[in-house]
């Protein structure tokens, strides 16, 4: 189904949904965005590759992030939801920006105007981000005469202005007794559908993410091995395709393939083993931490927890990186924030060492 949205300039946005196929034109006038939709749809129901009206003049921002979406699609590589997120604010706040008024001044206003708005030095260091990708973009694919210098001089102010920064490593870890308030609240919760003490137990067991937990289906389940395979494991290089076996162990204090012989056990006949939407598993923790008043506790610091067990309990760092399926070692360093107590212990256990001048 076409869509018609009328932009600031007067000029007419239509964009085609249809059968896994998404297209989207600028015309001056309804008429033509109507005709070229029709058109379009009925080149997608029969089959055909739909054309796009190439945008043989770019005059605005906003035609370069629709060149570099287009394009993106057209080789197999629509955008996931966080990017077309950033893409979509950025047509709202630049697209009607024309491209010799791109500056690097114009663009400093910009990240000083996000500010404004709320958003943090990480959100604008993400707009600065894709906005050098679209206009890289253009230069190196289709020639268009504009530099990403502006911007990358705009990136350097914003960064000396404190409005682009990186995250800050969290080190939240939920203590003993938040655990415990958690699951007894999950259990008496007669209107919880999910079973969230076992999932929250799973997620520290096993160091999943809450999305790949409910991906996770029975016919990736190794019984021989005791492992099981998560698709598409998130990576910062390979978004798709990435299979990772993971195994199931009982290293963090509750046992992974134990809890996943109970979900078989009180689960429905689903091809997931936690057949529920990860959205739902990650407001039915939220709204827990509410009530009961825990906070700044994340659900994904559940994976922080497992990492750090694993560590506290003596696995070394290529032994954890199966476990959490990380590829670079340097990223496990965040999740190494061992406890002081836990210092006292590894001193305890080395016994007294006489060393030799």
């Amino acid at each position: 189904m076409a869509s018609f949205t009328r932009l600031e300039s007067g000029n007419w946005r239509v964009q085609v949904r249809r059968k896994n196929c998404y297209v989207s034109e600028t015309f001056r006038r309804h008429a033509d965005a109507q005709k070229w939709a029709l058109e379009t749809e009925r080149k997608i129901d029969q089959g055909r590759t739909p054309t796009r009206r190439s945008i043989s003049d770019p005059t605005t921002v906003g035609d370069l992030i629709d060149l570099h979406v287009t394009d993106m699609l057209e080789v197999g590589k629509p955008m996931r939801r966080s990017k077309s997120f950033v893409m979509e604010a950025l047509k709202t706040q630049l697209g009607n920006v024309k491209l010799k008024e791109l500056t690097r001044e114009r663009l400093i206003q910009f990240g000083k105007d996000r500010a404004r708005q709320g958003a943090g030095p990480v959100t604008i260091s993400m707009d600065i981000g894709y906005l050098k990708l679209v206009v890289s973009h253009a230069a190196a694919v289709h020639g268009i005469d504009i530099s990403p210098e502006p911007v990358d001089l705009a990136r350097i102010a914003l960064k000396r202005l404190g409005l682009i920064g990186k995250s800050k490593e969290r080190d939240r870890r939920p203590t003993p007794n938040e655990l415990q308030r958690l699951f007894d609240h999950f259990d008496n919760n007669n209107r919880l559908r999910l079973p969230m003490t076992r999932i929250c137990k799973f997620a520290i067991a096993t160091a999943m993410r809450q999305e790949e937990i409910c991906r996770v289906r029975w016919s990736d389940v190794d019984v021989a091995g005791k492992t099981v395979l998560v698709r598409d494991r998130k990576d910062p290089r390979d978004k798709d395709g990435n299979h990772v076996k993971v195994p199931l162990i009982a290293a963090t204090g509750y046992d992974a393939w134990a809890l996943l012989a109970e979900q078989k056990i009180a689960g429905r006949r689903e091809p997931e083993c936690f057949p529920y939407f990860s959205k739902s598993v990650g407001t039915a923790f939220r709204r827990a931490c509410q009530e009961l008043k825990i906070e700044d506790l994340h659900f994904h610091d559940l994976r922080h927890e497992a990492a750090s067990r694993l560590f506290e309990v003596g696995f070394r760092i290529e032994q954890v990186a199966l476990v959490t399926g990380h590829k670079d070692w340097k990223m496990l360093k965040r999740y190494t924030n061992l406890k002081p107590e836990h210092v006292h212990q590894v001193s305890a256990s080395l016994g007294n060492v006489r060393w030799s001048a």
